[in-house]
């Protein structure tokens, strides 16, 4: 008899743990799906803002109406994260977050990525960490999850990708030139303050190898364009048009021949 009763301790035992494992696996399948999610939504929305961006026929006005506009669409856009992210609340309650942090950063920095991107389509700035969280966040204030530094620096890092196919993309436009430059600078700025928290930060190293591809890519855009444009002496204006016709067939991911003998400069093939 008591042989049996052990039995059955045993085999309650061993029903909470398939419980217990059961319910982990279904919750881990549920954040990675939404994580997914996330990640297809905040990328639509940097397609949505590239688009915005480059439908204005003046990249640079004195009130940055193009920016302001296209940031307020892409903020619009990310609430539907935002309403995903609401609904995790009670997963992530707790230590709940820790244990599943691996499967919820991919989306959250993704859609760091976007927010920030829109951020400095309107302001011209850095997000800042406490902007970040107040979007993941509810009515009170109160935040569905803890926002991590990592999960932050590295979703700002993978912005800087970003920044470098709108300033390469609107440069060959009425006031692009100088956006790039102001674009240059800041990721130049970007890279140089990440780099004193890489130790601690691991991922970030890897990302900032990635951030000097796109930062050389922006000035050689950014130098060819000058050194064509300084040998002609003409208006701003028909500079612009004569940069537009140079740049035409020129990309994020690389340069056509014809570019490269326009430019008469190696350094713009895409390594």
């Amino acid at each position: 008899m008591a042989a049996m009763s052990a039995t059955n301790d045993e085999l309650e035992l061993f029903d909470n743990f398939r419980a217990d494992l059961d319910d982990h696996n279904d919750r881990r399948e549920r954040l990675i799906k939404a994580s997914r999610d996330v990640t297809n939504l905040s990328k639509k929305t940097i397609f949505l803002l590239h688009r915005l961006m480059m439908e204005d026929s003046n990249i640079s006005t004195v009130d940055n109406a193009p920016g302001k506009r296209a940031a307020l669409r892409g903020r619009e856009k990310l609430v539907e994260v935002q309403t995903i992210y609401a609904g995790l609340k009670q997963e992530l309650e707790g230590d709940r977050f820790w244990r599943y942090q691996s499967q919820v950063s991919p989306g959250l920095q993704e859609y760091i990525e976007a927010l920030g991107f829109a951020h400095y389509l309107e302001y011209g700035s850095l997000i800042t960490f406490d902007q970040v969280q107040r979007t993941l966040a509810d009515s009170q204030g109160i935040p569905y999850f803890p926002l991590t530094i990592s999960d932050y620096l590295l979703g700002l890092s993978d912005l800087t990708g970003e920044l470098m196919r709108y300033a390469i993309s609107g440069i060959s436009r009425r006031g692009g030139r100088k956006k790039a430059s102001e674009v240059c600078a800041f990721v130049r700025g970007c890279k140089s303050d990440f780099e004193r928290l890489t130790p601690y930060v691991w991922e970030l190293k890897k990302k900032q190898y990635v951030t000097a591809q796109s930062l050389e890519k922006i000035e050689d855009a950014a130098y060819a364009i000058f050194v064509r444009s300084s040998e002609y002496d003409l208006s701003p204006e028909m500079l612009d048009d004569i940069v537009a016709q140079a740049i035409s067939s020129y990309s994020t991911d690389g340069l056509s021949a014809r570019s490269r003998r326009d430019f008469s400069h190696d350094n713009l093939e895409d390594t």
